[in-house]
This record gives structure tokens, sequence and C-alpha cells, in this order.
């Protein structure tokens, strides 16, 4: 369906969060997001790099816009690039998501549904006996029946948080959970692949199923070592936004399970070159979506929609203590959890609204008025 060609680019920004309204000639309307952290230098990136490719161009065709601006743009390859088409990507899916009144979803040929959340930790600072508490409690709060902690420190140099942690958190959160559950840990490029592998067999021990980053992710034939090693799944990904090496890291089985974050590869278009790939290979795709800001809605909408999902859906369970910015970004409770699942929101585009009160006091920008 004709979307027009793109008129207007607005950015709402503060340091953590970019919000993108895209406006067609056509009178449409689309809102997106870039991804988080730095937002405001990924706004001037949107601003500078991107936008003036796009301004007067057709609203409609997706892939063609991201090719352009790589394109002009072949200079600047990096994630900064990427993150900042992001907000181009999802905002014009949103928009495309309205104009057909479907979900996105839908768009990508899925369907509304119900996804298994996997409850996410993003502490380190905690201690196992506080971590196993609060999981706990959110099981028997919302349902949860998956969860995921952290080991080792983060690009730790087999250095832990602090002495001993990665050997008590293991068996102490995992047998407070007991059977039933489904067990997930993050090393977040942590350990050396001889550390990685001794961490490997206490996971295994003690019934985990899923080991993140053991390595330096920038390292393949590290992880790789590592994946080989261990009967565990080991995955992986979520840094990376350069094609070349999404295909290098499939063709290779550097990981049993890729983890592409839609906003720090560069939107929906881009994940899903990562998904059909993965999926040719018989490998599944768990996304990284660890706050709850749109990529956890837009990975949602991708889940219901991929040839070959993962298990479950990464939900951060970390409130404003650890993600201030996070503070009513949204109207309503679009991050619902209900007997552990969330559910794919059925309305137009991406199915949620953005806080009036939370754009009336960014930073706003515009081009092409």
């Amino acid at each position: 369906m004709p979307l027009g060609t793109i008129k207007t680019i607005e950015t709402y920004t503060d340091q953590n969060v970019c919000f993108v309204q895209v406006t067609s000639s056509d009178g449409h309307i689309g809102w997106g997001q870039t991804s988080t952290y730095n937002a405001d230098i990924t706004a001037q990136i949107l601003h500078r790099q991107v936008a003036p490719w796009v301004i007067g161009q057709d609203a409609s065709d997706i892939g063609a816009l991201i090719t352009r601006v790589e394109d002009k743009e072949h200079k600047f390859p990096g994630s900064y690039r990427c993150r900042a088409l992001a907000g181009l990507d999802t905002a014009l899916w949103d928009m495309r998501g309205k104009v057909e009144g479907k979900p996105v979803v839908e768009l990508l040929g899925g369907k509304v549904q119900k996804l298994r959340a996997y409850a996410s930790s993003m502490k380190r600072d905690i201690t196992p006996q506080d971590e196993a508490a609060r999981f706990l409690k959110l099981r028997d709060e919302f349902g949860f029946d998956a969860f995921k902690w952290r080991v080792g420190a983060e690009c730790g140099h087999d250095v832990d948080e602090w002495p001993g942690r990665t050997e008590e958190v293991i068996p102490v959160v995992s047998r407070a959970l007991g059977d039933g559950v489904s067990k997930l840990v993050d090393g977040n490029s942590g350990f050396s692949p001889k550390r990685a592998i001794e961490v490997g067999r206490m996971l295994e021990a003690e019934g985990i199923g899923h080991f993140e980053e053991p390595c330096k992710y920038w390292e393949f034939d590290e992880t790789k070592e590592v994946t080989d090693a261990l009967s565990i799944d080991v995955t992986g990904g979520e840094q990376d936004w350069d094609l070349a090496t999404w295909k290098r890291m499939i063709d290779q089985h550097i990981v049993d399970i890729v983890q592409p974050d839609v906003m720090y590869l560069g939107g929906i278009w881009r994940t899903l070159k990562v998904t059909d790939m993965a999926a040719k290979a018989g490998i599944p795709t768990t996304p990284h979506s660890a706050n709850l800001s749109l990529v956890t809605m837009c990975t949602m909408h991708l889940l219901g929609a991929i040839e070959k999902p993962g298990k479950y859906l990464e939900f951060s369970i970390e409130g404003l203590d650890y993600y201030p910015w996070q503070d009513k970004l949204f109207l309503g409770d679009p991050f619902k959890i209900e007997d552990g699942k969330a559910t794919i929101p059925s309305e137009p585009g991406w199915g949620v609204e953005i806080n009036p009160e939370w754009l009336a006091r960014a930073t706003k920008q515009v081009s092409g008025a």
C-alpha cells in the first residue's frame, strides 16, 4: 500500500532514549526508536547521516531506504549508524501497520500470540541468595518458569565480580529454582576459553542449559572452542551489527543460538536477514532485548513471525533502581506478564503509545521541515 514519500523525521531525545516520528507526504505517521544509551549522540547521526538520504524518498520500501543510506554512508559502517537506522526502520514498520490496520507481527507473516518469557537479571552486584529470592518472588507473582542470571564480570578477563561469586551463584540460584524451570546464565565476555569451559561444566552439572557470551564476543575462535566443548547451548551475537560478521558466525556455527538485538543491528529489516541466515543453518534465534523500551516490543513482534524462533523472549526484570530512564515511557502497561508469558499487541503498528508527557520533556529536533 503506498505511503507517500518521507516528509519529516523528528526525534525526541534524552541521554538514554530517542523516539523517532516519521511523517509521510500523505500525512501518515509512524513511531520508532533508535537504540538506547548515548541516544542523544545517535539522534545526531540520524539527522546528519540518515535523514538527508531518505527525505523525499518512498516511505513504503524500507529495504531500499536502508540500502540507500548504507551506500551513501559507506565510509561510516559502524554501530552508531546502525543504531540510528533502527529509528527510521522501526518508525516505518509502525507507519505501515497503522495504514494497513495490522500489527507489525502480521506484516511480517506471523500472528498475535503469547510468548514465553524468561526473567532476565542485569545485576552482578547482588548476592546469590538475594538473586534467588527475587527470582522465587517473580515466579510466584508472575508465573515465570525461565530465568537468566549473571556470572563472571563484564569483560572480566577471568576476574569475577568478587572472588568466588561465580562458583557460589550457579548452584545457589539453580537449586533454589528447582526442577521444571529453564535456567540461563550470561558471561558478558567475561572468560578465557579455559575458564569458560570450567564454568560451563558447573552449569552442566546444575542443569543450566544456556551459556551466553562466555568469551570476548569479538574473538570467534575463543567462543567456538567453548561451543565445541560443552553439551549445553552456547549463545551470542547481541553486540554484532555487521551482516558479513553474522554470516561468518552462522556459517562457522560459532554459537548454538544467535541473539541479535533489533536496535543494535539497525531495525527489523536488517535483523530479518540474520534470522533468515540462521534458520537456513538450523540455528534458533533468541533475540537480545535487555530493557523495557521499544526494543522488547519490536522483539515480541519479530518472534511471532520468524521461521526458527528460540524458546523464549528476553524480559528485563530491572526496575527504576537500575534503569531510571524507563520511567513512564509509554501509556498503560504494554509489557504485562501473565503466567510467565507476554502477549504481542493486536493493535496496528507496534501497539504501544508513547507517553506525551515524556515527549514534552524531551529535546526535539526535526529534519525535512
